[in-house]
């Protein structure tokens, strides 16, 4: 089953680039491959699965991770206002 994984990897230069090229051509199950240095990103298309694609990728030494997950990582919720303490009042009333 053929399918695209892109990934985001850490590539600084043409050699960065080359090192990805190189091991995604030896990768078996690759139709084509696109590597976008600008964007940090790589696309494989193929008979591959993600795992394995991230693996073989990140043997370079670059930084690598699967593009979906970064992009769809939950954002933290929003600290909570701090809102003053409530005092407790005491209410004294003259006799």
């Amino acid at each position: 089953m053929s399918q695209t994984v892109v990934l985001k990897v850490g590539m600084s230069c043409e050699g960065c680039a080359g090192a990805v090229r190189r091991v995604l051509g030896k990768m078996e199950g690759v139709e084509s491959f696109d590597i976008d240095m600008k964007e940090q990103k790589v696309t494989v298309k193929g008979n591959v699965q993600p795992d394995a694609v991230l693996q073989t990728v990140s043997k370079t030494g670059k930084k690598t991770a699967l593009w979906e997950a970064e992009a769809a990582a939950p954002t933290p919720p929003p600290e909570p206002e701090a809102k003053p303490a409530e005092s407790e009042t005491s209410v004294v009333t003259a006799a």
